[in-house]
């Protein structure tokens, strides 16, 4: 079973990313590249519910639209996204959540662990990404990263099957955990606003 505290540990970075991205950033572009900074919030958000359903074991309903056709970034959306970040790192931080099978949307089950890992992995590389995006620095401790990196190397074909990846971009061996990571999802580790 994986280690309990992964998601918070994945999770307090994120949040203070989040509450750090100034209104003025929400229009530049990220690492993934499909995404500005406002879209890849819109996204967190969007699928957020899900996720932290995936970890109590309570599917969430399918949303009626699709997460370009919402925009959930009005009001206090830091706030909110700070919130949601805290809840899916509660779900998945209970024994029970990694246990079994589990749904994100739809009728398909999945295994737990594997969900706890994209979790987990979701919340670094896109903290990542809006870090990078926003003149940010994030710091997550050493043995998490390496998790990451394992949970990717393990689901790095299959994500770009998937088209969630894009191609692997070439890193150096000697390079940090996150960066190889990184490399594998398809995104330059190096990569500057």
């Amino acid at each position: 079973m994986a280690d309990l505290q992964l998601a918070t540990r994945a999770a307090a970075p994120l949040v203070e990313i989040v509450r750090n991205i100034k209104p003025d950033q929400l229009d530049a572009p990220t690492p993934c590249t499909e995404y500005a900074v406002r879209q890849l919030v819109n996204h967190l958000l969007f699928w957020g519910p899900s996720l932290e359903g995936a970890g109590r074991k309570e599917p969430v309903p399918a949303p009626a639209a699709s997460e370009t056709e919402v925009d959930l970034t009005g009001g206090d959306w830091a706030a909110d996204l700070a919130a949601q970040v805290g809840r899916t790192a509660d779900a998945w931080s209970q024994s029970t959540a990694w246990e079994g099978t589990t749904r994100v949307v739809g009728p398909t089950e999945l295994p737990a662990s594997m969900i706890g890992g994209m979790v987990v992995c979701e919340m670094v590389t896109h903290g990542w990404d809006l870090a990078r995006a926003t003149g940010q620095k994030p710091s997550w401790d050493d043995e998490l990263l390496e998790y990451v990196h394992e949970e990717i190397t393990r689901t790095a074909e299959q994500g770009r099957q998937m088209g969630a990846y894009g191609p692997e971009v070439p890193v150096p061996a000697s390079s940090s955990a996150l960066d190889r990571a990184l490399g594998l999802m398809g995104r330059d580790p190096g990569w500057r606003r």
